[in-house]
């Protein structure tokens, strides 16, 4: 996520890949990012070189880089940490930095590499209108962004964090179906990923609630009525909300 995001962002020009500095246990990671990224040679480094500190490490993780933020003694004007662990509130990243820097929770999604990601954020004690701009900036280039309450970042990791993969298992199974019925797999895959895009444009740019646009190619006794049956036996519509509802949970979860 962390990758998708900076890489995304370097390629919308929001900062040259020149001004990123990175740092990973493992160096590979970074020189596998193919870009002119500079591998720091310790965490410490990277929190001393830098304005803005995007943390990308897993929520167990988090509580140790704060802690050496803290170390490091710098001041809340001087660094700003944009966070993506899942269920790390904003209230423990303040209390386990001790001041040392503002903080904003974000979420964004990996198609932010290829500028087409789904994002919120949300601030902060510390946080300014400034960092609330940057921080917009940031995501804004690599596709949408909102703000929401905290409470509901959960929901968003749910949701658009996690929701690409239920959307590859979607297209995945569509493309299954037309190679069921014949077709070659590559014009089976291609077709039903087009079909996704624009389905997704067409909500979005129409501004139609979904269910008008499904009803629109919904004729009395075709074909699209009988898939639709099919899906409602199978509780399609009911096992996507429990995959959000699962993901929140567990967003909430590794928070604890």
């Amino acid at each position: 996520m962390g990758s998708a995001l900076t890489l995304g962002a370097i390629q919308a020009g929001v900062f040259p890949a020149s001004a990123v500095r990175a740092y990973d246990p493992y160096p590979a990671a970074i020189a596998s990012l193919g870009c002119e990224i500079t591998a720091a040679g310790s965490l410490a480094e990277v929190i001393n070189e830098s304005e803005i500190l995007l943390l990308c490490v897993k929520p167990n993780d988090v509580a140790g880089v704060l802690r050496e933020v803290k170390a490091q003694g710098r001041a809340p004007e001087d660094l700003l940490i944009l966070s993506i662990a899942a269920g790390v509130t904003l209230a423990a990243m303040e209390q386990e930095v001790a001041g040392r820097a503002r903080v904003i929770r974000i979420m964004p999604n990996t198609p932010a590499l290829i500028g087409k990601g789904a994002a919120a954020y949300a601030r902060g004690s510390l946080a300014s209108a400034a960092d609330a701009a940057f921080t917009v900036k940031l995501l804004a280039a690599v596709g949408t962004v909102c703000e929401v309450k905290e409470s509901l970042l959960d929901a968003v990791t749910g949701t658009s964090g996690s929701g690409p993969a239920y959307v590859y298992t979607f297209i995945e199974a569509l493309a299954d179906g037309a190679l069921l019925e014949g077709l070659p797999r590559e014009q089976a895959l291609q077709l039903a990923a087009q079909t996704v895009m624009g389905a997704a444009a067409m909500v979005l740019e129409s501004g139609e609630h979904p269910a008008i646009l499904r009803d629109r190619v919904t004729s009395p006794g075709g074909t699209t009525i009988a898939g639709l049956a099919a899906l409602e036996e199978g509780a399609f519509r009911s096992d996507v909300i429990k995959a959000v509802k699962a993901a929140t949970r567990r967003a909430r979860e590794l928070g604890s």
